[in-house]
């Protein structure tokens, strides 16, 4: 097998070099093509919901909340092209359709495209920035609280991986994010909480009245926010987590190019699934620029494959394949840019333990 270049190779090309290879057709917005993403997205998202609201068989209720949270999901990914601003000229009309569709998962629209936006494209697997499944190397585990250390596990589980989106981004990053006072946006971001906060009391409060009680605020609310974490937990760790991928805490080793192109990732799946989660697992040309709308993707990715091949990491999504990434990237040495299981760093830990006490 051809060995795969080195990422070093990258480091003195500009991105613009790299967004060169891209065919200019890929960058055409449709809005009436958004418009109706929006509006299929939005009718499973409202049959899935009517579910919970029709049926009065408690299994059935949470069925429905299961399929509800994936097109929150779903819907997820629709407005997080819209805060890119890739799918409509005007911002007010991304922002205002962005936020609606982000309310189902009680995520903020300005809050989460700030930080998104600047912190995680800017500056992608680079660590002191981007913290966005940052792993900790052996040592920075090891100084861990037990709790701390246990958390640190769970997130790093294909079953409980929705911890790291909901405690580092959604509760940190957003809900008790304080931003700075000379922050113009920060009124904005105060706004975003508030409606969101309206929306979840007063679709709970309807859940509760017209759905069956707690277990209605169970299958309506609560069940498709836990979905959707998990989903965007496990998508996001997918795009850059790779035995072959490298992360950085050198701002002289991290390169922009690097950050979009090696340290991203195609997964392919089904075409059904594709369709569903708006290409969204095709994200290399995302990160190369982000302006180009998720159904103009493929094309993209096609163009830098043509040019940029060697450096990409693509992979079929198997369930076997998920778990042997998680299985494989648990710790890691910035250094010597290696992986680490939590049993290997436990290893290395005691070895000069135990030579010291010899």
């Amino acid at each position: 097998m051809e060995k795969t270049p080195s990422y070093k190779e990258l480091h003195q090309v500009k991105l613009q070099t790299v967004r060169q290879a891209i065919s200019p057709e890929c960058y055409t917005r449709s809005g009436a093509r958004a418009i109706s993403w929006y509006l299929f997205d939005l009718a499973l998202y409202l049959g899935a919901v009517s579910g919970v609201f029709l049926f009065q068989n408690p299994l059935l209720k949470l069925v429905f909340g299961l399929l509800a949270g994936c097109a929150v999901a779903f819907m997820f990914v629709w407005a997080h092209d819209a805060a890119h601003g890739a799918l409509f000229q005007s911002k007010r009309v991304a922002e205002i359709l962005g936020t609606v569709f982000m309310l189902p998962s009680l995520n903020m629209y300005r809050l989460w495209s700030y930080g998104h936006n600047k912190v995680h494209h800017g500056f992608t697997s680079f660590s002191p920035i981007d913290w966005i499944w940052r792993p900790l190397t052996p040592a920075e585990y090891a100084a861990k609280s037990p709790l701390q250390r246990l958390v640190y596990r769970l997130e790093r589980s294909p079953y409980t991986c929705a911890l790291h989106y909901l405690l580092r981004v959604w509760w940190a990053g957003m809900v008790r994010f304080k931003p700075d006072p000379n922050l113009r946006e920060r009124h904005m971001f105060t706004v975003g909480k508030l409606v969101t906060l309206v929306f979840f009391l007063g679709y709970s409060a309807l859940a509760f009245h017209y759905a069956g009680g707690v277990l209605g605020v169970v299958a309506a609310v609560l069940l498709p926010f836990l979905v959707f974490n998990y989903f965007i937990a496990l998508f996001v760790f997918l795009h850059h987590t790779h035995p072959d991928i490298p992360f950085f805490d050198q701002r002289n080793e991290w390169s922009n190019a690097i950050g979009q192109v090696y340290c991203s990732t195609i997964v392919r799946c089904s075409a059904l699934s594709e369709i569903l989660i708006h290409n969204i697992m095709i994200h290399i040309p995302h990160h190369v620029d982000n302006r180009i709308p998720f159904y103009h993707l493929k094309q993209a990715y096609v163009d830098l494959k043509r040019e940029y091949g060697q450096y990409i990491h693509e992979y079929r999504f198997r369930f076997s394949t998920v778990f042997s990434i998680f299985k494989r990237c648990q710790l890691y040495d910035y250094e010597n840019k290696m992986w680490y299981t939590f049993r290997e760093a436990a290893v290395l830990h005691l070895k000069p333990m135990l030579q010291k006490a010899a």
